[in-house]
């Protein structure tokens, strides 16, 4: 079975392993009448039904990591030891026909502690994956208007460097999604929705204008994709440690609210979209690992239909917007 590779990008605690969770929660809600399946492997689903169990008993008020939230990703032997999130996509009913490998990594290999052989690992990730979904703390993006949480939490200008080292003599298509979770403060209506926009595009101005550069920007399609990754929640306020750490504390919008999620799935559907039109252009090109796509929509018509359907419903407004290589998503 065909592989692709996905890197989710972010630092420790910003939450890939709760958006991971949230996405495959909500594929399964919102496939509605197409035939796709997404089935992950044994491991992966012991993981995310324990993630999900966790979700779905957060306290009234809580900081999302820890004790009371998702345990951070570990690899205790080294990169060799990290686990990944395994799916395998195909019709339902059917064998799955590829396979979705989402790998995610101690955020602590981006800090200054990270070894060399910790750093290359993310690097190699980077260039080996098809898509990277950089997932982004929305409180720390929008609570301090100077910046100082955002650089602190996310690191924007770290994560420009990796993909500096990592997209050189690029001579493929590459997705990148820019993932602000946690925005259900963020997203009350279009206004706030246009100032989440404009402050992703202002923080990661740097790697914008990397993706814009002469040989790299042929290759890159880059999109925002908001995400409310529990939906019942707002988020209150943050403290300071004695370290000057800062924690940040969400709070329930109601005592009995429910675990719901919103637009948690965009993500994939723009991952599948973007992989539909790389199907239909290398009918006529040859891009190595993307090859095999030719042969996996071409063997089953009712299988690329049902991708294009859900492919179909990405959004493009209240806060989604293609930031450019909207070719790569024309389909």
């Amino acid at each position: 079975m065909q592989e692709l590779q996905i890197t989710m990008l972010g630092p420790s605690g910003v939450g890939k392993t709760t958006l991971i969770t949230a996405m495959y929660e909500q594929f399964e809600s919102n496939i509605g009448s197409t035939d796709l399946q997404l089935t992950p492997d044994d491991e992966s689903s012991a993981i995310l039904q324990d993630n999900l169990v966790d979700l779905k008993s957060l306290l009234d008020v809580f900081e999302p990591r820890g004790r009371m939230g998702i345990q951070g990703t570990e690899a205790i032997s080294g990169p060799d030891s990290l686990r990944s999130f395994t799916f395998g996509l195909g019709r339902k009913g059917e064998k799955p026909s590829l396979q979705l490998r989402f790998r995610d990594y101690p955020g602590g290999y981006l800090g200054s502690q990270a070894s060399k052989e910790e750093r290359e690992f993310v690097r190699k990730l980077l260039r080996e994956s098809v898509a990277v979904l950089i997932a982004i703390d929305a409180p720390a993006l929008m609570e301090d208007s100077k910046g100082i949480l955002n650089e602190k939490v996310n690191r924007p200008q770290q994560i420009k460097d990796l993909f500096n080292a990592a997209y050189q003599d690029l001579d493929s298509p590459r997705l990148v999604i820019f993932a602000p979770i946690k925005c259900e403060k963020y997203l009350k209506d279009e206004q706030q929705a246009k100032e989440l926009i404009e402050r992703v595009k202002k923080s990661y101005e740097n790697l914008i204008q990397f993706f814009d550069s002469e040989k790299v920007s042929p290759w890159i399609a880059s999109v925002i994709t908001p995400v409310q990754t529990v939906g019942s929640v707002i988020f209150s306020r943050v403290e300071y440690d004695q370290h000057k750490n800062p924690h940040f504390y969400f709070r329930k919008t109601r005592h009995d609210a429910q675990y719901s999620p919103k637009d948690s799935e965009q993500p994939l559907r723009y991952l599948l979209r973007f992989l539909l039109k790389l199907h239909f252009d290398s009918r006529s090109k040859s891009w190595g690992v993307f090859n095999f796509l030719r042969d996996w929509f071409s063997l089953d018509a009712y299988l690329r239909t049902a991708v294009k359907q859900f492919a179909n419903n990405c959004k493009t407004s209240e806060g989604f917007v293609v930031l450019k290589g909207e070719q790569w998503l024309k389909i």
